[in-house]
């Protein structure tokens, strides 16, 4: 009998898409789970998307040195900013793995990144963010969507967003290590 635990979804756990899923929002995504809840529903964001946006676009942030490039979250309120990062010392913080943070106080965040106290390689930004509602996350898990991965999300500053996908699946191996090499568009092949 399988261990349906496994595919339980919690704060801070990875989801990676079946490389089958042909919603274009969500192919070849990575998220990472922000706020489960069964009865509220599921925040995550989009890990391996890139926008053509940096933060000093769209926020004054103090300090022209600090250039970070923002990332796509999801299809949810692209005009809403969201922060993943490893700073411990930013208050109101949800911790959601070891030295992986997300959220926070962002009038201190910005005071830090004036400060020089906040560095790229620590912290990652999106517009948007990508939403289910009460048991969708979990319909999708067990339709075979959303591949999850517990034990992953404190790796993500790590890798590369580009390769991300790939990368946690090949780290996963066993089947997984097969998916990971599974063509974009298989008709190619």
């Amino acid at each position: 009998m399988e261990d349906k635990s496994v595919n339980k979804p919690q704060n801070g756990s990875l989801l990676i898409s079946e490389p089958f899923l042909g919603d274009p929002n969500f192919e070849r995504t990575v998220i990472l789970v922000c706020n489960h809840d069964e009865a509220e529903g599921t925040f995550g964001l989009v890990l391996n998307r890139t926008s053509n946006l940096r933060l000093a676009d769209v926020v004054d942030v103090y300090n022209e040195d600090f250039d970070a490039e923002l990332g796509v979250g999801g299809p949810v309120q692209y005009n809403t900013l969201h922060y993943v990062h490893r700073m411990a010392e930013l208050p109101q913080s949800v911790k959601l793995d070891e030295g992986l943070y997300w959220g926070g106080d962002f009038e201190r965040l910005r005071t830090m990144i004036g400060a020089g106290l906040v560095n790229t390689e620590d912290i990652k930004f999106f517009l948007g963010y990508s939403g289910w509602t009460a048991g969708q996350l979990q319909e999708e898990i067990d339709k075979n969507v959303w591949i999850v991965n517990n034990d992953a999300a404190n790796k993500l500053f790590n890798l590369d967003s580009d390769t991300l996908w790939r990368s946690v699946l090949r780290e996963m191996g066993g089947k997984f290590k097969v998916l990971s090499n599974y063509p974009t568009d298989p008709r190619l092949n």
